[in-house]
């Protein structure tokens, strides 16, 4: 895997940014629109993903990134669950529902691929040093 030097070029957070865009959408329309809290709420969740992988990218240590980036991808399950609320309030189409929610699932899971990636690159490098 290529060193990566910016947060921008992590598919997580490109995945976050299209989830992010997708929910400010989708909040100008239809009843969500009127509903504050419950539009507030989405929105905070998707920022929340999104920048979450970028404020631990800018730790200084993998503990420390794989923290943020379990808080993202916790973020991403919140706004799948907000999607059942819009859903069952019929406040978007269910085909906006659906686009939404698949994106959410496919960050939480791009993140977690990546804090697995992260995990077993430490592993390893710890048994590397030991064994020298």
């Amino acid at each position: 895997m290529t060193k990566v030097t910016r947060f921008e070029d992590l598919r997580c957070w490109q995945l976050a940014r299209e989830l992010v865009r997708l929910v400010y959408q989708a909040c100008d329309e239809g009843k969500l629109a009127k509903d504050f809290e419950t539009r507030d709420q989405i929105k905070s969740a998707a920022l929340s993903s999104m920048n979450n992988i970028a404020e631990g990218f800018g730790r200084y240590s993998t503990k420390e990134f794989i923290r943020f980036l379990d808080f993202s991808q916790s973020s991403s399950i919140e706004v799948k669950s907000i999607t059942y609320t819009l859903e069952d309030m019929k406040y978007l189409s269910l085909n906006k529902i659906i686009e939404i929610r698949d994106k959410a699932e496919e960050t939480k899971n791009t993140t977690l691929a990546f804090i697995r990636y992260l995990r077993n690159k430490d592993k390893n490098k710890d048994k590397s040093t030991r064994t020298h």
